[in-house]
């Protein structure tokens, strides 16, 4: 049974993993603006598309998908029992969300969780990642399809992994949710960027 202080170990592992802000890392080293000053001012991947460069883009999702479930794999390999390889992949999620080298200011999640479901379990992460396609592909909302997400997954946890995770997936989306508070607004007021568009100065 993990103590106190190996679950903070971890927690404090997760974080600075997720606090790798990789949208403004690959940015920089593909001489485009830094995607806080452009578009919805989101440190993420669907701001870094909004340049036109889709390899940068895919390689921002990538790092911070990856980043999630890393935290994850590194507890899990240093013999961390359930509780805190949860700790670690939950933690890099709140890293990204609230990143300590961009002053807290982070991205919304999306990536990140994914990695985080992927942590818990592959199919989990595919069918959670089948419906923001599907949205997405429909609508062309990456904020819907993130939402759509988000409710669809404490559901799969539920069914596909058991209630302890549901409970932690629970927490997760929650969160997400919050962070497109503004998303929810502008879908409801017609005025949400589409996925594809290009950038324009930050609000």
């Amino acid at each position: 049974m993990e103590t106190t202080t190996s679950l903070l170990a971890f927690a404090a592992l997760g974080y600075l993993l997720g606090s790798l802000p990789f949208a403004v890392i690959v940015s920089k080293s593909f001489g485009l603006a830094d995607p806080r000053s452009f578009g919805s001012g989101n440190p993420g991947a669907t701001n870094v598309l909004r340049t036109g460069n889709k390899a940068a883009a895919a390689l921002t999702l990538l790092g911070d998908a990856a980043k999630g479930w890393f935290a994850m794999l590194l507890a899990a390999r240093v013999g961390a029992g359930d509780t805190a390889v949860a700790v670690a992949g939950l933690a890099a999620f709140l890293g990204h969300v609230f990143p300590v080298f961009l002053k807290f200011k982070g991205g919304k999640g999306v990536a990140t969780a994914l990695g985080v479901l992927a942590g818990f379990s592959g199919w989990l992460a595919l069918a959670c990642a089948a419906v923001w396609v599907a949205i997405a592909f429909t609508f062309r909302y990456s904020s819907l399809a993130a939402l759509a997400a988000a409710a669809v997954a404490p559901l799969a946890a539920w069914a596909i992994v058991g209630r302890e995770v549901a409970i932690a997936v629970l927490a997760m989306s929650l969160l997400l949710a919050w962070r497109h508070k503004t998303n929810i607004r502008n879908l409801l007021a017609g005025t949400e960027s589409r996925i594809g568009g290009k950038k324009t100065a930050s609000p």
